[in-house]
C-alpha cells in the first residue's frame, strides 16, 4: 500500500467517524424536545402537595379538594361516626388492610389506622373507588359513609369497603399536620 493510499484510508476513517458522531449528536438534539415533553408540566408539579385549612369545616361536613388531579375527601366526622367505625370487627371487613400511606403496609384496617392519632375527627382519603375509579357519593350507602352508584360499592364512615365489588378500602394519601388546623397533603 502506498503512502497516498494510506493517507486516503486514514482520511476516510476520520470522515466516517466524524459523520457518525455528527449524526448521533444531531439525532440526540432532535429527539430532546420529544423526550422533554414527557416530563410533568408545571401544574402537576405545583400540585405535588397542597395545604388545607380544616378550621372552617364544621362537624358532620365534608369537602372535596383536588390533589394530583384526583379528588380527596376530607370529612369532619361526628362522635357517632367515629364510634360506629371503631365498633366494626376487622374480621367483618372484606379488605383488612388499612391502605394508609402514613403507616406501615399491611397494618390492620382499624379506624385508628385510617387517621392520624389525636386527629381522629378528620378523615382524609382519596375519593376514587377502588373498583373502577369512579367517584363515590358521600354520606350515602348502607353504612353511612360513601356509596359508588356506578357498581354498588358501599364504604363505611372510615372509608373501608363493606359491600360491593370494590376490592380495597379507599386509599389514605400521605399527609401531615402543619398545625392543629392546617394539613399538608402530599
Amino acid at each position: 500500500m502506498s503512502t497516498l493510499d494510506s493517507h486516503d484510508s486514514e482520511r476516510r476513517d476520520f470522515l466516517y467517524i466524524g459523520t457518525g458522531a455528527f449524526a448521533a449528536v444531531g439525532t440526540a438534539m432532535a429527539a430532546w424536545p420529544f423526550i422533554d415533553q414527557m416530563n410533568p408540566d408545571a401544574s402537576v408539579k405545583a400540585l405535588a402537595s397542597v395545604e388545607v385549612d380544616l378550621a372552617p369545616i364544621e362537624e358532620g361536613q365534608s369537602i372535596t379538594i383536588s390533589w394530583r388531579g384526583n379528588p380527596v375527601f376530607i370529612r369532619h366526622r361526628t362522635a357517632k361516626e367515629i364510634e360506629e367505625a371503631k365498633s366494626v370487627p376487622i374480621a367483618d371487613l372484606p379488605d383488612q388492610d388499612a391502605r394508609n400511606a402514613n403507616i406501615d403496609d399491611g397494618s390492620p384496617a382499624t379506624d385508628v389506622n385510617r387517621v392520624i392519632e389525636g386527629k381522629e375527627k378528620f378523615l382524609i382519603m382519596l375519593g376514587v373507588c377502588t373498583h373502577l375509579g369512579c367517584v363515590p357519593v358521600g354520606e350515602a350507602g348502607e353504612f353511612g359513609g360513601w356509596f359508588c352508584p356506578c357498581h354498588g360499592s358501599h364504604y363505611d364512615t372510615a372509608g373501608r369497603i363493606r359491600k360491593g365489588p370494590a376490592p380495597e378500602n379507599l386509599l389514605v394519601p400521605p399527609y401531615s399536620y402543619a398545625s392543629d388546623t392546617l394539613v399538608k397533603i402530599g
